[in-house]
């Protein structure tokens, strides 16, 4: 079994180093701002720190990501409903914008991969992406 552990681990690696690599805009921010801005647009607004749990990272790293996405029109910042000592982090529309044209251009270069692949060697990966679910606690 662990060969199997060690092969599909470097398999998920590659794969997501390559779908990292596409890019549908300028790449304006860093990895860990992007994955905070794509929790953001999967999530909804939330606190620094909500965000920071979300993202598993501590409060102080999180509160660097949302001054450098906020600097850059991709997220607003507004004050929290019932608790004066926080604020809530909001994506923008630029923001959205930002994380929609990521996301489609990895996409796109994922299709036009499992295009080349056989209608037999789709389903086997489509199989295996519920797996992959089931592992990752989905």
């Amino acid at each position: 079994m662990d060969a199997l552990a060690s092969r599909l681990r470097l398999a998920v690696v590659r794969l997501n180093r390559r779908l990292r690599g596409q890019h549908g805009a300028e790449a304006a921010v860093t990895l860990t701002q992007l994955s905070a801005m794509a929790s953001l647009h999967r999530h909804g607004p939330m606190t620094p720190g909500e965000l920071a749990a979300c993202e598993h990272v501590q409060p102080p790293s999180m509160t660097r990501v949302v001054a450098a996405l906020a600097e850059q029109g991709f997220v607003e910042r507004s004050p929290h409903p019932s608790d004066g000592r926080q604020t809530v982090v909001t994506l923008t529309e630029a923001g959205r914008g930002y994380v929609d044209a990521e996301v489609s251009a990895r996409e796109r270069w994922l299709d036009a991969q499992l295009a080349q692949l056989t209608a037999d060697e789709r389903n086997v990966l489509s199989r295996a992406v519920q797996i992959i679910d089931r592992i990752a606690g989905h």
